[in-house]
């Protein structure tokens, strides 16, 4: 099946912006309401063409506008073009995962060459913006591009993708978080009803001025919808800032057996799974509250590796234990994110991404690098 109608090619503009809201429609249209959540996508309606019609090509011309705001008081924190190259990697992004869309032998689309033109607009619309301007030719029924990029839905065995920029149930006036979807499964995504206990969530500001979730170390946390869904391996990967010692990013228990990932008392990072018995840990004897970071858990039977990246070090450690129980599964019970009994995180958390396998060296390394190239840690 190929593309016939401007209607499919829009459907999938807009499934794959997760990052904020996405109209099709007019610049002057940009939040006439004042209800946007951003960052925004504004589509403007195509000019086309069909220049050889024996062949069934029609070429559209796209306007894309990418809006984010830029308050007076941003200005103090961030500069405006760190503002406009973030806005410029989601619309990167959102780019390359529309054209791996496209990949599918029966679904045959390309980007035409030397089509892309990006303009930086400042102080635009009714709201106080930057704006990115992303024009391009798209060719419908033919198939010639092949994007290069690494995501982690590109590796086998990923079982929960968490992004704080992508399909967040959140109120705007208060921030308040009352679920977050899995990109994954949505059975298996978090929730948290209680106002008081829920996290806030910015748009930006966060590492790379991404956005970021805030816990507060007091109350805030989430919880699975449904279990764990990894069995006897699996591999975590989190990017977080630790603001304070005793905190806990990731935690999963069932009875005395766990998995945690958080620092300790003396603000080292470390990461734990014990079967009740024996306990598989990892431990970067390190000040963690310093920075952000990019901490990965990988549990292969009676082994644990861990990795532990932010901006000044980089370490690795591992753990064997053969009396540990290695046919124990860890999908028994539901999981947390900010909270293992009374350990509460004090500090933000950006992604969580977990593999229900132990993966390769050289995923491991693809995956970190997919998440250093988008938050800058290192």
């Amino acid at each position: 099946m190929a593309i016939t109608r401007l209607t499919d090619i829009i459907t999938v503009f807009d499934s794959k912006w997760t990052y904020g809201d996405v109209k099709f429609g007019y610049d002057g249209e940009v939040n006439q309401d004042h209800d946007t959540q951003y960052p925004l996508m504004l589509v403007n309606p195509p000019e086309s063409i069909m220049p050889v019609v024996y062949d069934g090509r029609e070429e559209y011309s796209f306007e894309i506008n990418f809006y984010n705001l830029y308050s007076q008081a941003a200005q103090s924190v961030v500069t405006l073009q760190k503002r406009w190259d973030n806005l410029q990697d989601l619309s990167n992004e959102w780019l390359d995962m529309v054209l791996k869309k496209y990949q599918d032998v029966t679904v045959e689309a390309y980007l035409n060459d030397e089509s892309i033109e990006i303009e930086r607009i400042k102080d635009t619309q009714n709201d106080k913006l930057v704006q990115i301007k992303l024009t391009f030719t798209m060719s419908a029924f033919t198939k010639c591009f092949r994007p290069v990029s690494n995501y982690p839905s590109d590796f086998a065995g990923l079982a929960v993708w968490l992004r704080a920029d992508s399909g967040v149930t959140f109120d705007i006036p208060t921030k308040g978080v009352s679920a977050w979807g899995n990109e994954v499964s949505e059975q298996t995504g978090m929730v948290q009803a209680l106002s008081d206990r829920q996290p806030l969530r910015y748009g930006y500001g966060g590492q790379n001025d991404k956005c970021y979730f805030d816990f507060n170390g007091v109350s805030s946390d989430m919880n699975s919808v449904n279990n764990l869904p990894v069995e006897k391996d699996f591999t975590i990967f989190e990017v977080s800032h630790m603001k304070k010692e005793m905190g806990i990013v990731f935690s999963y228990e069932k009875e005395t057996a766990y998995i945690l990932i958080g620092i300790d008392a003396n603000s080292n990072f470390y990461t734990r799974v014990s079967d009740g018995t024996s306990t598989l840990f990892g431990k970067n004897a390190t000040n963690s509250t310093v920075s952000s970071h990019i901490g990965v858990l990988k549990k292969s039977g009676a082994t644990l590796n861990m990795e532990y990246y932010d901006s000044s070090i980089s370490i690795k450690d591992n753990n064997t234990d053969v009396a540990f129980n290695t046919d124990l599964e860890f999908n028994n019970s539901t999981f947390k994110v900010g909270r293992y009994n009374s350990e509460l995180l004090n500090g933000d958390i950006q992604e969580i991404i977990i593999y229900n396998r132990a993966l390769s060296s050289s995923e491991i390394d693809n995956v970190t690098g997919y998440l250093n190239l988008k938050y800058k840690i290192y």
